[in-house]
């Protein structure tokens, strides 16, 4: 646990755990939760008031819990402000939170015009272009879907053309799992601005349009308690990767920068086995040996001259096991297809390899097609799978978070590291928890970028790091140099082997 938590320097906490930290803050600094609350509510008003001037109508939501609460205060310093705010108490039920009820007191007392408490009839307001709303309905704490009243009062709000700025969370999202919510029952903001740190939830392609635009707001939450407070998810990020980076010996030479072999390639796929090959080299290693047919001989000796090219028996297709005594990491699968003799000889080649391995692309294919052989994948074996690729290992998931835990479960079972890819890739360790990669891109949505991360997995194994930091490593850097590479040629024209060409940079940038 102690190792996991040097990487997490940004925990994404539950919904329980966010009330804990909570909890912590109003214990430890010490707080009242109402002067918490209005530390909150001070921040969001803050953010608002940089991007809409007094001259836009606000209608603030406010539900009965401490999201409500919240947007009461919001609602209150933003009429001292000089906004034209109205004000939506939902108090349906008859029961507010202890830290709803002060805020109402609080519109109470000071007068706060437009401020409406909706106790039975509600006669929804115009919502209007050039007007803003401010969702605090629900907010983290929410385990069920909308219903009833407020689902309708969302579906209002989503069919207007006023623009809308969430306080934490779109009202309607559970912070983890969403599998069985309905999506027309949630708001969609422009802006989320969520308190404290990210929640799993917005870290999934299909929440994007309900997000919108994302500000994470610092309320001063317990440093303490974060780092007491055990996550199974986290976020690494450029300061949790440079320590990790091995330093060169100036009197180094190949045969001791490591040896990597990739077996890649089938007639026709030449270019995933030339990808693997360009990123291995460009990740440090010493040598790379590269096993392919024989008829992609040419293209492998023009293209990566610097690779030892090792020849298939067979002129198109990978078709026996080879010996890797010699080798200090494996990287196969790109390429190969998945014809009935090549998946023979994946399997015995996963079985009699020795070295640290990296199985992608059809490697992955072949073991869905032959589910039994899973079983017999070696102890600390780096799958990396496309969801896709996932699925058909795994099964169909319903959403990101479902398939998330299939792949969460499929690393504990085999005793491995799963790196599900995306946007925001996530590596699946051994124990259950999961490190999400903070680097990427649009622009690396294109073929050949899963070849490209097989290679520099490979370079990094075979350089000396151990699977952990091989994964933790390789995810920031090929999401890094597709950084810098749509910087330089924009998202539209990345193509993989752009990602190869700008990876000394991105070791460049994590070295200074």
């Amino acid at each position: 646990m102690a190792l996991f938590n040097y990487f997490c320097t940004m925990k994404l906490f539950t919904g329980a755990q966010i009330h804990e930290l909570d909890k912590y803050t109003i214990e430890k600094e010490p707080i009242k939760s109402i002067d918490l609350m209005e530390r909150a509510a001070k921040a969001i008003t803050t953010a608002v008031t940089a991007e809409w001037s007094n001259d836009t109508p606000i209608v603030v939501f406010a539900g009965p819990g401490n999201n409500g609460g919240d947007a009461l205060a919001v609602a209150r310093m933003l009429s001292d402000k000089g906004y034209d705010v109205q004000t939506y108490l939902f108090n349906i039920s008859g029961h507010l939170s202890e830290d709803c009820a002060a805020n109402k007191a609080r519109m109470i007392d000071k007068k706060v015009k437009g401020f409406v408490e909706v106790i039975e009839e509600f006669e929804p307001p115009r919502l209007e272009e050039g007007m803003l709303v401010i969702d605090g309905l629900f907010g983290s704490g929410l385990n069920k879907p909308l219903a009833g009243g407020f689902a309708s009062l969302v579906k209002y709000i989503n069919s207007s053309t006023a623009q809308v700025v969430s306080i934490d969370v779109p009202s309607g999202l559970m912070t983890e799992d969403n599998s069985y919510n309905i999506r027309a029952n949630i708001i969609r903001a422009d802006l989320t601005l969520t308190l404290g740190q990210k929640k799993l939830s917005f870290l999934f392609p299909e929440n994007q349009q309900l997000i919108g635009r994302l500000k994470v707001l610092d309320i001063r939450l317990s440093q303490e308690g974060i780092e007491k407070i055990e996550a199974n998810y986290s976020i690494a990020e450029e300061n949790d990767i440079r320590p990790l980076l091995l330093k060169r010996n100036p009197y180094a030479h190949k045969g001791n920068m490591g040896n990597a072999l990739i077996i890649a390639g089938s007639y026709g796929m030449a270019g995933a086995s030339v990808l693997a090959t360009q990123a291995c080299l460009r990740s440090g290693v010493g040598k790379v040996h590269t096993h392919t047919p024989k008829q992609n001989s040419m293209i492998l000796q023009i293209s990566v001259p610097e690779a030892i090219i090792q020849f298939d028996r067979d002129e198109t297709i990978f078709s026996e096991a080879v010996d890797t005594e010699d080798f200090d990491a494996l990287g196969i699968g790109p390429g190969l297809g998945t014809s009935e003799q090549t998946s023979v000889a994946l399997i015995a080649q996963l079985r009699r390899s020795q070295c640290p391995i990296v199985a992608d692309a059809d490697a992955i294919n072949i073991l869905a097609n032959h589910r039994a052989w899973i079983q017999q994948l070696p102890k600390g074996v780096i799958l990396t799978p496309h969801p896709k690729e996932l699925e058909r290992l795994e099964g169909h998931s319903n959403d990101s978070y479902e398939r998330l835990s299939k792949a969460r479960n499929l690393a504990e079972r085999i005793e491995g590291y799963v790196i599900l890819k995306g946007h925001h890739s996530a590596l699946c360790l051994p124990d259950g928890h999961v490190i999400f990669n903070s680097t990427g891109n649009a622009g690396m949505a294109t073929a050949g970028s899963g070849d490209v991360l097989t290679g520099i997995l490979t370079g990094l194994l075979a350089r000396g790091y151990k699977q952990q930091d091989a994964c933790i490593i390789g995810m920031y850097l090929h999401g890094l140099a597709g950084d810098i590479a749509a910087r330089e040629l924009g998202e539209e024209s990345v193509v993989a082997s752009d990602i190869i060409k700008y990876l000394p940079q991105a070791f460049k940038k994590l070295r200074e």
